[in-house]
């Protein structure tokens, strides 16, 4: 039998004023079985470091140190502005220690530079060797004596006829300097004579009272002369072996870096060579037409020393917007001097309408689409280039800033897999492969038909 046990008795109660009962998150439930707010589970206490997740999943700085920033009494733009500040200062200093370091190195580091750019002059002509059957090293011995052969013999050409026409140059210039002499004394100047003979007396005083500077500047440039000397050997042998071991050397440059990073300076090498070796080519078929062109005029006008004249023109070349500039003052001034101010008139108006065909045509054509830099940039450019280097500074700046802006964008791109994966297994020459075997560089889509080499 069972006994009844006695319940005590509950008020009624409405749902609403029930105790919630606790949820599984730390929510309280009541009675009609609704969620109520309610301390969430990890919420963290008042003071610890408060969270939140911004669109890309990273976390953002605290509410405290939030707080302390805005109670900080400097601005946050003055805070951003000190630390760039610094940041360049430090990279502008390193800049100027390495142009210090290879000013004093010049005599090494110039020889390297014009080795370089004569590897991507000589390059294409090696490979076309090699695609011919010829042996790699006879490849380039052919390649390398041809171009020596070539500047000897320009060399000689020009100093036979210096020697040759020197003296029709010193009496044309005689001649064309007395007939200023009348010039001026006549209306409107009315300079006389004596006073003519008094300035040209000065000035021979002048030379005799500095005559010790003069031998100074004599002796200096003989060093310089020992020194191109010196230059143009080295330049030859580390040509040499650009142009034959190019890939090897720079597979064992990168092999220095992890595979990521040798990845990426890999392709920012062979963008950058895809770069250089169109500038070269193309500045030197540009040159080669200013030289034709202008040696042609200075022929027809029968102005003397002709041949140094168009080389002045096709070395100046070579140097954008400034270097044409000089050349062309230069051959109007002689052609003044021997010629007489008609001949100099056609001849700066020759030299006018090959800048703009230079400008408009050429440039654009041959060397702008692998260049993309802007007048105003190539100005720049070219005077860093110009105060940090002097002329060959000037000479490299440009293909060096296209070089770098056709290089960053490689850098800053992940690595591909692929290739680290390769390089993880096996050496930078397994994975990265001959230029050739991986289809050249980025620019080969426009300069089809070239292999280029990162060295």
């Amino acid at each position: 039998m069972t006994t009844a046990v006695p319940q005590p008795d509950v008020p009624d109660v409405p749902d609403a004023q029930r105790p919630a009962a606790p949820g599984q998150d730390g929510s309280a439930r009541d009675g009609s079985g609704s969620r109520r707010a309610g301390p969430a589970r990890g919420t963290a206490a008042r003071g610890t470091v408060a969270r939140r997740d911004d669109a890309s999943g990273a976390a953002v700085r605290d509410d405290e140190q939030t707080g302390a920033d805005e109670r900080s009494p400097v601005p946050g733009w003055l805070r951003v502005a000190a630390g760039w500040s610094w940041r360049l200062l430090l990279v502008g200093l390193l800049l100027y220690v390495f142009a210090r370091i290879a000013s004093a190195l010049r005599i090494v580091v110039l020889p390297c530079v014009a080795a370089l750019l004569l590897t991507a002059l000589l390059q294409p002509l090696t490979a076309r060797l090699k695609r011919a059957g010829m042996p790699g090293i006879l490849a380039t011995w052919c390649a390398l004596l041809a171009a020596v052969v070539v500047i000897a013999g320009l060399v000689t050409l020009i100093s036979t006829q210096v020697s040759a026409d020197y003296p029709t140059l010193v009496k044309d210039v005689t001649h064309t300097g007395h007939q200023l002499q009348h010039w001026l004394a006549g209306p409107p100047f009315h300079i006389s004579q004596d006073r003519l003979q008094e300035l040209a007396t000065n000035a021979i005083n002048v030379i005799k009272t500095h005559q010790s500077q003069v031998a100074g500047t004599v002796l200096t440039g003989g060093k310089y002369l020992v020194e191109i000397a010196a230059g143009a050997v080295l330049t030859l042998f580390v040509g040499f072996f650009l142009i034959k071991d190019g890939e090897r050397i720079w597979a064992w440059l990168t092999g220095f870096f992890s595979p990521g990073r040798a990845d990426r300076a890999d392709r920012a090498g062979r963008a950058a060579w895809g770069v250089l070796v169109p500038y070269v080519r193309g500045t030197m078929l540009i040159a080669a037409i200013h030289s034709v062109v202008i040696g042609l005029t200075l022929w027809i006008l029968g102005v003397p020393l002709v041949i140094p004249l168009a080389a002045v023109v096709f070395l100046a070349s070579f140097v954008p917007l400034i270097g044409i500039l000089f050349a062309g003052t230069l051959a109007i001034g002689v052609t003044l001097g021997t010629r007489g101010w008609i001949a100099a008139v056609i001849l700066l108006a020759v030299f006018l309408l090959e800048n703009q065909l230079d400008g408009h045509l050429l440039q654009p054509q041959v060397v702008g689409r692998m260049i993309r830099l802007h007048p105003l940039a190539v100005i720049l450019v070219l005077a860093v280039g110009g105060v940090l280097g002097g002329i060959p500074g000037a000479v490299v700046a440009v293909p060096t800033a296209a070089a770098i802006a056709r290089a960053w964008p490689e850098l800053r791109r992940p690595p591909d897999p692929a290739a680290v994966a390769r390089r993880a297994r096996g050496s930078p020459a397994d994975a990265g492969g001959s230029p050739a075997d991986a289809g050249g560089t980025p620019a080969d889509a426009e300069c089809p038909g070239d292999e280029h080499v990162p060295m």
